[in-house]
């Protein structure tokens, strides 16, 4: 039977609309954070699409050392609070180790789960344990079909508030390919499912020291993943993807969001009358 996950006065799986998620990779400052949350909820206001504002506080998978990892637990919490009181939208970030789950639970109203870390029982555990709902993020290297056991981890918790999220599978080196056979058969489960339009253009360590990606290619697989029946979207957003610093190659610009959010409500009225 199909679920539908609550969060706030959002529901996610209730087919009247797809839910966009979306935000910066990372929060590289307050005002920086806090003027996408606004525009990214003006845009979608105006579309009445409902939206869930996203932002790592910590990149703990970057891809150097010497790579930016954002402002840091205390900080970036302090900063997603006042996006949620100031902006009132929903907030989300991903955790990456059970310590840190407890306090970021206090400010998020939905745990994302890496999808490097998909597998990781006592993280999911933990996570599952917060009663918030928790987005998981389907690993690279796992099928579908593996997502049942995954989800059972959260479920031991008594928590059913889940989310899964499609975000492309490795495809030899530097590369991952979206299957979008991926978002019925993950729908078998009876949760929502949740496309990444842009991790799924990212080339991992594509450039040496940092990520690819081909940012190009997002409106193309967003309408694939809409007309697919997905229940949200995820997208990157920032203002200059050029001079972001985490992921910049493989966002999407704010000044293209509204577009394309329009095409995408278009097939979805489609989509939602079959």
């Amino acid at each position: 039977m199909k679920k539908t996950v609550q969060i706030g006065n959002i529901k996610i799986g209730d087919r009247r609309s797809f839910v966009l998620i979306a935000g910066p990779c990372v929060i590289e400052d307050r005002a920086m954070a806090l003027h996408l949350a606004k525009s990214i909820k003006a845009i979608a206001q105006r579309l009445q699409i409902p939206y869930i504002f996203k932002a790592s506080y910590d990149k703990a998978n970057r891809t150097s050392i010497k790579s930016f990892r954002g402002l840091g637990l205390d900080k970036g919490l302090e900063i997603l609070d006042e996006i949620k009181r100031k902006v009132s939208v929903p907030v989300l970030s991903d955790v990456h180790s059970v310590e840190e789950v407890a306090q970021a639970a206090d400010v998020l109203d939905v745990i994302q789960i890496p999808a490097f870390l998909c597998r990781q029982t006592d993280l999911l555990t933990a996570a599952g344990q917060t009663k918030k709902a928790v987005n998981i993020k389907k690993g690279q290297f796992m099928a579908p079909s593996d997502m049942p056991q995954v989800i059972q981890k959260i479920e031991y918790t008594g928590n059913k508030k889940i989310i899964l999220t499609e975000r492309g599978t490795t495809f030899g080196y530097n590369n991952l390919v979206s299957d979008f056979r991926s978002i019925p058969i993950m729908q078998q489960t009876g949760y929502p499912v949740v496309f990444d339009a842009t991790h799924s253009v990212q080339q991992p360590g594509g450039l040496g020291t940092a990520s690819g990606g081909q940012s190009e290619f997002i409106p193309l697989l967003s309408r694939c993943a809409i007309a697919s029946g997905a229940d949200g979207l995820f997208l990157e957003v920032h203002a200059n993807p050029k001079k972001a610093l985490s992921d910049g190659p493989n966002m999407i610009a704010l000044h293209q969001l509204e577009k394309l959010l329009c095409v995408l409500k278009s097939i979805h009225e489609v989509v939602k009358k079959k």
